[in-house]
């Protein structure tokens, strides 16, 4: 599984200059590295009706990230039940599938 990479602030640099001179997006994405995909959710992400704006973006990323909101699955009470049948010989896919059944919870047995 790849890991995510946010783009280096010398990359965003590097796309300003090149989408000034009007190079295709998957002509930046080789000479900058990363994917076509990536630079067109960049450009879409950060520009305006100035264009690219390559010092906003990571400002704009950290607030993004910090506005985020994760689900915490895992709290001690869900921890105490998923224990709880582990104590009575329960499988992982089996309190996995009951999760499911009983309590809504999307909990693959991997992280049980």
């Amino acid at each position: 599984m790849k890991r995510y990479k946010q783009l280096a602030y010398e990359q965003r640099c590097q796309i300003y200059a090149l989408k000034k001179s009007n190079m295709s997006q998957q002509a930046i994405a080789d000479t900058v590295g990363a994917t076509q995909p990536t630079i067109s959710r960049e450009l879409r992400r950060h520009s305006g009706e100035r264009g690219y704006r390559f010092k906003q973006a990571p400002i704009k990323n950290d607030e993004w990230r910090a506005e985020a909101i994760k689900a915490v699955k895992m709290t001690p009470d869900m921890i105490k039940l998923i224990e709880s049948k582990l104590y009575e010989k329960w499988g992982s896919e089996q309190i996995s599938g009951w999760l499911l059944e009983e309590h809504e919870e999307l909990l693959s047995y991997e992280t049980i």
